[in-house]
């Protein structure tokens, strides 16, 4: 057989072509990335993205799901969290999956169905969410859910038209970074009501779907993602540096918690200069902020503070908070650090808010200046 009689190796060869693609377009002029230097990142991000692809979509089998982590403290994309652990697990809205699992310490557990990621792509929207005040949960912490199949009372979600893609999200609020301990994991288990048998061997076809669905996942989420300048932002993101917008619900947002109120800005500091942050954390069950580079990557929480939850900041007497972003430590409670980047994005995640979220205010000052 000659090379081209294997789909798989045309398959591979297309992946190939793309990366390349990437590396001209995505990683250039084309999508500014020289302009905000920060191209090393860009090509970190692109690694992490591919190892993603290979890890979750290569072999991926809604009719046999199980739920596997979608990062880790050195696989970080779309937005990851130092005090969260994330999984995933691909079904049909066809199909009557059962899960069983434990909060494991968790503080927040929800489910979120995602549409048509079934080939790799970029989710089109979150379908529906079912959170952990929405099933029943044992004293020891463990619980039942179904997804699809016929409509239940509680302890059920349905699977609508093109779902694709059950995430779930872990959220744990602890003195250190839970995701930055490789040995913490959130059991759970997925399994169709009705059993598929076994599948089928590998062969040339399926190897060739498993490479374009890990290619699509890559192209989702590089060349197909608004160059810029280009993406409508909702009104929770700010353009502004250093100022932060309301905090506000994302509604069908794709990969968004509809449960929680997001606000994120830029910051943009100086080598001298410091971000001081004043706020108060609301009534909620989670809360916390983070750094990101613009490739949505979370900074290096296992090795240094650059998230904080309200169990590791430290309260002013009126309990407001008081943080300081900098890149050196000006000496004082709550430093978050900027790994020295002038550049970054900042993100506040509160769940299941009780009424009106304070708007944290944030003002450039001298790091000498801040004590």
């Amino acid at each position: 057989m000659t090379d081209t009689d294997f789909d798989s190796r045309r398959a591979l060869r297309e992946l190939i072509t793309l990366l390349q693609e990437v590396d001209e377009r995505y990683l250039g002029d084309e999508w500014s990335a020289p302009m905000f230097g920060d191209v090393p990142d860009g090509f970190r991000s692109v690694a992490n993205m591919l190892e993603g692809a290979l890890f979750l979509m290569f072999d991926s089998d809604p009719e046999r799901p199980f739920f596997r982590p979608i990062v880790s403290r050195t696989r970080k994309m779309l937005g990851d969290n130092a005090d969260a652990i994330y999984y995933t697990a691909p079904v049909r809205s066809d199909r009557e999956y059962r899960v069983t699992g434990n909060l494991a310490g968790a503080v927040y557990l929800s489910f979120t169905v995602e549409r048509n990621t079934s080939e790799g792509g970029y989710s089109t929207e979150t379908a529906g969410v079912i959170n952990d005040t929405k099933f029943d949960i044992a004293a020891d912490g463990s619980f039942e859910v179904f997804f699809g199949g016929k409509s239940r009372e509680r302890n059920w979600l349905g699977l609508v038209d093109r779902a694709s893609e059950i995430i779930v999200r872990c959220y744990f609020e602890e003195p250190t970074p839970t995701a930055a301990d490789p040995n913490r994991h959130v059991p759970l288990t997925i399994e169709p009501v009705e059993p598929p048998g076994p599948p089928a061997p590998w062969d040339d076809a399926s190897v060739a779907a498993g490479w374009r669905r890990a290619a699509a996942f890559v192209r989702g989420r590089t060349l197909d993602q608004p160059k810029p300048g280009e993406r409508e932002q909702p009104s929770w993101v700010s353009t502004t540096p250093n100022v932060f917008p309301p905090p506000e619900l994302p509604g069908d947002l794709a990969f968004a918690a509809a449960d929680a109120a997001y606000s994120m800005a830029p910051y943009l500091l100086g080598p001298d200069e410091a971000l001081v942050i004043i706020g108060r954390w609301p009534a909620c069950r989670f809360a916390n902020v983070s750094l990101w580079n613009r490739y949505l990557q979370t900074y290096d929480y296992a090795h240094r503070t650059v998230s904080l939850n309200r169990a590791s900041t430290k309260l002013e007497d009126d309990g407001s908070f008081r943080m300081v972003i900098a890149h050196a430590d000006p000496g004082v409670a709550n430093w978050i650090d900027t790994e020295g980047r002038a550049f970054g994005m900042v993100f506040w995640r509160f769940f299941l808010p009780e009424g009106e979220v304070e708007t944290p205010v944030a003002e450039v000052v001298k790091r000498a200046d801040v004590r």
